[in-house]
C-alpha cells in the first residue's frame, strides 16, 4: 500500500454532533444525589443529650478535579471519532470486466521445432518464439478467460478457461514440441476448442489458432469444424507460422484464411518474430480489453485506534477514582 494514495476522512462526520451531549445534560439534568452514612463515633449520641441538638441530613455532591475531568472529555471525544470511521481512502479502481472466453489452440508437432527464427541475432525455434510473444500476449488479457489446447496428432486441453493468467503462463512453460505427436490435426482441435467454449457462460467466445502445417486428414476437417463454430458463435482468428513461400513450408494458408472467415475471424501471416509480434498488436486491437470503474473505494479502517485508547482512559480514571487519592469534594449548604 501505497501512503501517497490514500486520503484520511471520516465515514460519518454526522457523528460528531454528538459531541453537544455533555453540554445539555450538564444543563438539563440535575445532579445526581448519593445517601451515605456519616460517620459515627462513640460520643456521637452523648454529645447529643449533652447539648439538644438533633441532627440534621446533609447532602455531598462529589466533584472530580480537573485532571479527571480531562481525562473523561478526551476519552468520550475519541469514543465519538471512532463512532464516526476513521479511514484512509483510496482512488477510485478500475476494476477489468471478464469479457469474453478465449481459447489459444497452438500447434506443437515437430515442425514447430524447426530454428529459422532470428531474434536479437539468437536462432530460436517456430515454438521458441510463439511461446515469447504468446506470453507478452497473455499478459494483457487480463479481461478475458484465457485457456490453452495444444494439438498435434491430437489435440488435448493443456488449461481450462480461468482468469488465472500466472496458471495460464505456468503451463505455456511446460509444453515442449512433440507433446501432441507428429501430426496436424487442425480439424480435431477446433472441434475440442469448440467442447470447451461452449461449456463456458460468457456469450462472448474467441479461439486463436496458431499452426505451420496442414491438416493430416484423418479427423474432422477444418472447415466442417469452422461451421460448427459459426454455429455456436465462435469467432476465430487463425495465425499461419513461417514463410509459405519457403521451399520446406508445410503451411496451408488457404484453408487458414476460410476458417477466419467462415467465423467473423481474420487470418494473419507470421513469417517472422517481428510479423508476429504485429500480428498480437493487432488481434488486441480486433478484442480490446474491457474495463468498467468500481462503484467502490479501497478503504482501510481506522476506528479501533481511537476507541482502543478511549477505553485505555476510561479504564485508567476509574482506577484513579477508586484509589481514592485525589477525589475531592465541595460541601454544599445543609437542606
Amino acid at each position: 500500500m501505497n501512503p501517497e494514495e490514500f486520503n484520511f476522512e471520516f465515514g460519518y462526520v454526522w457523528v460528531f454532533g454528538l459531541l453537544i451531549l455533555p453540554i445539555l445534560v450538564f444543563f438539563f439534568l440535575p445532579a445526581l444525589k448519593k445517601r451515605k452514612s456519616s460517620l459515627i463515633t462513640s460520643l456521637f449520641f452523648k454529645t447529643i443529650h449533652a447539648t439538644g441538638i438533633k441532627p440534621k441530613e446533609k447532602a455531598w455532591i462529589s466533584k472530580r478535579n480537573v485532571f479527571q475531568w480531562l481525562l473523561v472529555s478526551l476519552a468520550f471525544i475519541l469514543l465519538i471519532g471512532s463512532l464516526a470511521s476513521p479511514q484512509l481512502v483510496g482512488q477510485p479502481q478500475l476494476k477489468v470486466k471478464t469479457a469474453r472466453s478465449f481459447l489459444i489452440v497452438s500447434d506443437i508437432s515437430f515442425s514447430m521445432d524447426i530454428r529459422d527464427w532470428v531474434k536479437n541475432d539468437e536462432r530460436l525455434s517456430r515454438w521458441e518464439a510463439v511461446k515469447q510473444v504468446m506470453k507478452s500476449f497473455i499478459d494483457t488479457r487480463e479481461s478475458d478467460k484465457l485457456g490453452l489446447i495444444f494439438f498435434g496428432t491430437n489435440p488435448y486441453l493443456q488449461a481450462p478457461l480461468t482468469t488465472d493468467l500466472e496458471v495460464i503462463t505456468w503451463m505455456l512453460d511446460e509444453t515442449e514440441v512433440g507433446m501432441a505427436g507428429q501430426t496436424t490435426a487442425i480439424g480435431d482441435a477446433i472441434g475440442m476448442g469448440i467442447e470447451v467454449l461452449k461449456a463456458d457462460t460468457l456469450e462472448e467466445k474467441v479461439m486463436l489458432l496458431l499452426t505451420d502445417g496442414v491438416d493430416a486428414g484423418q479427423g474432422i476437417s477444418p472447415l466442417d469444424a469452422a461451421n460448427l463454430a459459426k454455429g455456436d458463435s465462435v469467432t476465430i482468428y487463425t495465425l499461419g507460422i513461417g514463410d509459405p513461400r519457403a521451399k520446406s513450408a508445410d503451411l496451408d494458408e488457404k484453408t487458414l484464411i476460410e476458417i477466419a472467415e467462415a467465423t467473423g475471424g481474420q487470418y494473419f501471416r507470421a513469417i517472422d518474430q517481428e510479423a508476429l509480434e504485429e500480428a498480437y498488436a493487432v488481434l488486441n486491437d480486433l478484442e480490446p480489453v474491457e474495463y468498467e470503474e468500481e462503484d467502490y473505494q479501497p478503504k482501510v479502517l481506522l476506528f479501533h485506534y481511537p476507541l482502543a485508547l478511549s477505553l485505555f482512559l476510561i479504564l485508567f480514571q476509574q482506577l484513579i477514582q477508586a484509589s481514592g487519592g485525589i477525589i475531592k469534594g465541595r460541601r454544599p449548604n445543609a437542606s
